[in-house]
């Protein structure tokens, strides 16, 4: 009788053990199938916007070469005219003030970058406080602006009339990109009034004061990039 129990209790122990390993091995397969299930969308979401990338990237230097082709049609046209040489000339001045075009000259490079040297840990107020956020690079372009600057960009996004500067959680975005520091804002103009952005109590005084890494110099030969978006003016109507 005591083998007979003894017998019993192991079969139903097996059972038991049996029972739980084909339930183990039904969740891994689900939780496998789960897995590779996201695995394949997120391949195909990354394919798309790889070729949805390489689409703009043809469509965009197919514009360029048509630019290019419309500006020796502009020159060829414009051969002694002095009327539609000073039209090409005032359309030249105008993509520039828009943006539309990459400019160069003189002016400042300041640049934004977290601080790196004090450790969050052993930081006793915020450790937000030592990151650059999207607010920080705002009143410097500000900044820059109100100092006369004819052309900005930050991070080689052009800044424009249009130009939005945000973020998305803990990135900055500017004209719909992300970046992320170092913050460079390139400016061009009179250095002279450009670098009083540096002065005492101004923003950037401020965040250096603040534990932000903060590097203001001149440059001579400034390169600023064209405004590569689409511009869009959804509230304005011409008469």
């Amino acid at each position: 009788m005591n083998s007979k129990k003894m017998i019993s209790f192991i079969l139903g122990f097996m059972c038991l053990l049996l029972t739980y390993g084909i339930a183990i091995q039904v969740k891994t397969t689900n939780s496998t199938g789960t897995i590779t299930s996201t695995n394949a969308k997120e391949n195909q979401l990354r394919d798309a916007v790889l070729k949805a990338k390489e689409k703009y990237d043809n469509l965009y230097n197919e514009l360029e070469e048509a630019e290019d082709q419309l500006e020796a049609e502009r020159a060829n046209s414009t051969q002694n005219n002095s009327e539609l040489t000073d039209l090409e000339n005032s359309i030249k001045e105008g993509k520039k003030a828009a943006g539309l075009s990459e400019v160069t000259g003189a002016g400042l490079v300041i640049t934004l970058d977290d601080n790196k040297k004090i450790s969050a840990n052993s930081y006793i107020g915020d450790p937000n406080d030592l990151l650059v956020h999207y607010n920080d690079v705002i009143r410097t372009v500000n900044e820059l602006k109100n100092a006369g600057a004819q052309a900005i960009s930050v991070n080689d996004q052009r800044i424009i009339t249009t130009t939005a500067i945000d973020c998305d959680g803990t990135v900055i975005k500017v004209n719909g990109e992300k970046i992320g520091t170092p913050i460079v804002i390139k400016a061009i103009g009179m250095q002279e009034r450009l670098i009083n952005v540096d002065r005492q109590n101004g923003y950037v005084m401020i965040l250096r004061g603040a534990g932000i890494e903060v590097d203001v110099k001149k440059d001579d030969n400034i390169t600023i990039p064209k405004y590569t978006g689409v511009i869009k003016f959804n509230y304005l109507e011409s008469k």
